[in-house]
């Protein structure tokens, strides 16, 4: 019987490069797939240090030390909830399991209460960065069993991410926290993305910039309040080049895919009545990208305005209202997402640190920004912070920046180049500062169809009219 620290199931890209990024930080590690696949025949041809297979599931729990530490890096869904069952004829009452995929948060709580009452401890932990990030060093986002996390807490600092040396790693809370968390971060990327690509978009359709010219306009706006691993990779992306010398980004379908984490971070803003709408837009922007063959079709049916730029268009200008407007953009998305996980943690009784939250981010994961370290001052002054808005830093940015988002979408809207996040960011900032809003009608259109009653704010108590 061996004495292996920890146990990674699922020998896929992500707990491949997971499995060596422990074993490189001096850990053992035994893995498992269910299936024989490339990475494990590799690894019984040719061992890798400190890193052990097996080929059936009681050797590989037999190989662990107790309390045995088994990491879950397999898809989302059913497959977990089977390779647990397989688990629990061989593994002991505070032995651990740790879900480590995308697995949807209620899912995870209902695991955490199952295997709570067979004294297994369970951890739902978001892991984000990628392959890469998996291997150099990923953000870790932990919910679950306390105690759990306090044992395997070594391991994922040891592994994770580093911002200025400090570990991007911290307890989130008890059950499914961690995955909402996940998941969350997950909608802000979403966002992240739209609002990038929308800036593209009229970079090269509306002024005419070319691919490298656009790439070094990101690597410059990288060097300043931008500075982000998305803004990073895209001034990568966009000057990449095939074997044919042509942009590799030039040919690529414009139809973008998802997972579901988007999907997933809207229905919980729907639940939980929290107003994520730059986040359901991005998620909508990419059903309709999806659907290519209709907007074929439409572009054949449905007409707007040709790219016209009269000689007053003053390009310099319009380029730093678009970088603000970008910035702007971002602050409103990570405003939301933080939000709304605010609105989470009093429904499900997480407590929540927000500050320790922004902390992770910033490092490791995919909206990795520089603007996380004022999100992290900001809510280190104030857990309780009613919204990221309302900080004196976001305020002044949301008071100097709102004018050139104003200034882009009105140039995008008459020259019919679509910006939906843009607006979407727009209209819900307007909204947010509206003191007396159109609701009031939407409230006596109720009344009068289904007597559903309405306040009124002259007097207390709830009214009803006879139409």
């Amino acid at each position: 019987m061996s004495n292996h620290d920890i146990g990674v199931i699922g020998m896929g890209v992500m707990g491949k490069n997971l499995a060596y990024n422990i074993a490189n930080t001096g850990y053992t590690v035994s893995v498992f797939n269910r299936s024989k696949n490339m990475i494990m025949q590799s690894l019984l041809e040719k061992p890798i240090k400190r890193v052990f297979p097996y080929l059936s599931i009681q050797e590989f729990v037999n190989s662990i030390r107790k309390p045995r530490c088994i990491l879950l890096m397999i898809q989302a869904g059913s497959p977990v909830d089977e390779i647990i069952q397989t688990l629990l004829s061989y593994i002991q009452s505070d032995d651990i399991i740790i879900d480590g995929g995308n697995s949807f948060y209620i899912d995870t709580i209902k695991r955490f209460n199952f295997l709570k009452e067979k004294s297994i401890q369970f951890l739902g932990v978001g892991i984000s960065g990628g392959e890469e990030g998996a291997l150099n060093g990923p953000s870790i986002m932990p919910g679950g069993n306390r105690e759990a996390y306090t044992l395997v807490a070594p391991i994922f600092e040891s592994i994770s991410a580093k911002y200025n040396k400090e570990a991007c790693v911290q307890y989130i809370g008890s059950d499914g926290s961690g995955h909402y968390v996940k998941m969350v971060h997950n909608g802000i990327e979403y966002s992240d993305m739209q609002l990038i690509a929308e800036t593209y978009s009229l970079l090269k359709n509306l002024i005419g910039m070319n691919n490298i010219d656009i790439s070094n306009l990101f690597k410059e706006w990288n060097q300043g309040e931008l500075c982000s691993y998305l803004i990073e990779i895209t001034e990568k992306i966009v000057r990449k080049k095939d074997v044919d010398g042509n942009f590799v980004l030039d040919s690529i379908l414009d139809s973008a895919s998802s997972k579901g984490t988007g999907t997933w971070t809207v229905k919980s803003a729907l639940e939980l009545c929290s107003p994520c709408s730059v986040i359901a837009e991005s998620v909508f922007s990419r059903y309709l990208s999806s659907m290519k063959v209709n907007r074929m079709i439409a572009s054949t049916i449905l007409f707007g305005p040709k790219i016209f730029l009269d000689k007053s268009f003053d390009t310099e200008v319009f380029i730093n209202d678009l970088r603000k407007s970008l910035y702007l953009g971002k602050i409103i998305s990570y405003a939301q997402g933080f939000f709304l996980m605010k609105r989470a943690s009093q429904n499900y009784n997480w407590n929540l640190q927000f500050c320790n939250i922004a902390k992770i981010f910033r490092a490791g994961c995919i909206i990795r920004a520089d603007l996380l370290n004022d999100i992290v001052k900001s809510y280190n002054e104030n857990n309780d912070l009613i919204d990221l808005l309302f900080s004196p830093i976001f305020q002044d940015i949301s008071n100097t920046y709102n004018a050139s988002l104003r200034n882009i979408i009105t140039i995008a809207v008459q020259n019919g180049i679509s910006v939906p996040v843009f607006s979407s960011a727009l209209s819900y900032y307007d909204a947010y500062r509206t003191v007396n809003s159109s609701a009031n009608l939407i409230q006596a259109q109720r009344d009068y169809f289904g007597s559903h009653t309405y306040q009124r704010i002259d007097q207390s108590g709830t009214f009803h009219t006879n139409w």
